[in-house]
């Protein structure tokens, strides 16, 4: 680029890696994820899950655009800075608004509609930037334009009517914004760019930390304002243990894997493994985590308050399936996301993942921190048994000639 379009935007180059003003933007992200984390621990009825669920996808979209854009444009240069501050703050009062996102509160502003106007914000600014960064590229700038109709008219749109509604019509309403939004973008086409795969996904594996990081933060709220005890150490490190194994099953071998697979792929390959393997994919593992989230806070609230629960208590009903069943659901994220780069399924992970939801029923009568031991030692298993049995492919792919 020549000219002024020099200084409005630079495009990144290949091997490129994340900026900092990205790093700074994910700061939205990590307070909208402790929001739904307490929406759903202040009530966890599944109506209310539910509502969870779809706030959280909603925030998710968000931040799909922006890692997109910010592997076609350098966020920190020119004009794009600009807009990425404008679409935080966007963000940022979408979050805050989390509470409200369903249910007005009495006075201030109708949360509902501040929520669904500052989303359109955020998208709309997204839609903008990510067409005037095109103007020298007509296949990229005709598949801005083709998914940005289709995708504002369905995913904002929607929104915003549902902004005007209340119960199940509500909800539907938010379903079919965000289903058909992910829908619309899946077939929209594959002109997108990627111009830097190491890029793209150092972007994803770095909002998985901020996820793990919400459930570390997860441990601590559950026993804010309570004496430490043994039980709420023992918890505690239980907890930082199983966030940590989750680290480890993600960053080990398997984004590896798949980074290669984006770096070696060229072309409608390359645009559908950063579609389906970063966009779709690791939505179900956020998923995961923050139910995990929920699940951790409830544990170290029930080892610690013992003016409401004994020791001997039961984790039950939605926390207790937050808790194993976020798990389920990351690892078997986790196997989707790499079987669709690699071709080659994680046995062990489906192993645990069955396991797990078998023991299930078993943690229910085990006492809450009896149930989270259990939930650590599986994961422990699981992880001694890949770097093992699968030591040789596994230093492959971590220092061989791959790995450059």
């Amino acid at each position: 680029m020549i000219g002024t379009k020099r200084v409005r935007f630079q495009p990144v180059a290949e091997g490129a890696t994340v900026t900092q003003l990205e790093l700074f933007f994910d700061l939205v992200l990590v307070f909208a994820f402790t929001m739904v984390t307490g929406l759903v621990a202040d009530d966890t009825s599944a109506k209310n899950v539910v509502r969870a669920l779809l706030v959280l996808a909603v925030m998710w979209w968000v931040w799909i655009a922006y890692a997109w854009l910010g592997n076609v444009v350098r966020a920190d240069e020119g004009f794009t800075r600009v807009a990425m501050f404008v679409a935080m703050g966007g963000a940022f009062l979408a979050a805050l608004t989390i509470p409200e996102a369903f249910r007005d509160m009495d006075g201030g502003w109708f949360g509902p509609l501040v929520f669904a106007i500052a989303y359109l914000l955020v998208r709309l600014v997204h839609l903008v930037v990510f067409w005037m960064a095109s103007t020298e590229d007509s296949q990229l700038r005709g598949q801005v334009v083709k998914w940005g109709l289709g995708s504002i008219a369905i995913g904002t749109t929607l929104l915003v009517i549902a902004a005007t509604t209340t119960g199940r019509v509500q909800i539907g309403l938010w379903i079919a914004a965000i289903v058909g939004d992910m829908l619309w973008t899946m077939f929209a086409g594959e002109d997108w760019r990627v111009n830097s795969a190491a890029h793209f996904a150092e972007r994803h594996g770095l909002i998985v930390i901020v996820a793990l990081g919400e459930s570390i933060v997860s441990i601590g709220i559950g026993v804010a304002g309570l004496p430490i005890s043994w039980p709420i150490a023992l918890a505690s490190m239980l907890g930082l243990a199983v966030s940590g194994l989750l680290w480890w099953a993600y960053f080990d071998v398997a984004a590896l894997s798949v980074e290669h697979e984006l770096k070696r792929a060229e072309g409608e390959r390359q645009i559908k493994i950063a579609r389906n393997c970063y966009t779709y994919w690791h939505f179900p593992m956020i998923v995961g985590i923050i139910a995990l989230s929920l699940g951790l806070k409830k544990v170290l609230y029930y080892v610690g308050d013992s003016s409401h629960h004994t020791l001997t208590d039961a984790l039950y009903g939605i926390p207790l399936f937050a808790l194993y069943g976020g798990v389920v659901l990351y690892l078997i994220a986790l196997v989707g996301f790499k079987h669709y780069a690699t071709r080659t399924v994680t046995v062990p992970r489906v192993v645990a993942a069955v396991l797990l939801l078998a023991l299930t029923p078993l943690a229910c009568s085990l006492p809450a921190l009896v149930s989270l031991a259990v939930l650590c030692a599986v994961l422990v298993g699981l992880i001694l048994w890949e770097t093992l049995r699968y030591a040789q492919p596994r230093d492959e792919i971590r220092h061989g000639a791959h790995a450059g």
